[in-house]
């Protein structure tokens, strides 16, 4: 999968035409501090869950419906008992943001076909278990 940064966007990727992306895998590219959700185009009915968040909680654990593999949950804080999440399996991300970069902030876009539709301010955890789905403390 080809993507092509211009420091924390994305200026150009293959994805959205991948036999992943048509079949509904989400990726999580980061650069630059900034993490981007790549949405394929049969997720978009998501985008109203997404765009309720006031900032996206990044924990990273192992998921126990992966048999434990180490994942990623993207939990879209909106104050809510119930906040919209994904979870990732490290396949579907190029990375990990160092301790460095997370000590900076974190940056979160969603992007689709058309560029990039959402932003967020981000932060990222360890947890012992995933799902999480626990607000930032």
């Amino acid at each position: 999968m080809l993507i092509v940064n211009d420091g924390p966007a994305v200026s150009g990727t293959d994805y959205f035409d991948s036999p992943p992306a048509k079949a509904g895998y989400l990726y999580l590219s980061w650069n630059v501090g900034a993490a981007r959700l790549l949405l394929p185009d049969n997720r978009h009915g998501w985008l109203n869950e997404m765009a309720t968040a006031s900032e996206v909680i990044i924990s990273r654990g192992p998921w126990s419906a992966a048999r434990g593999r180490d994942a990623l949950e993207l939990m879209f804080e909106d104050g809510s008992d119930a906040p919209f999440a994904i979870r990732l399996t490290m396949e579907q991300t190029d990375r990990l943001p160092t301790e460095m970069v997370i000590a900076d902030g974190l940056d979160f876009h969603v992007l689709t076909r058309n560029g990039q539709v959402l932003q967020f301010p981000a932060r990222y955890r360890r947890v012992g278990a995933l799902p999480c789905m626990a607000p930032w403390i």
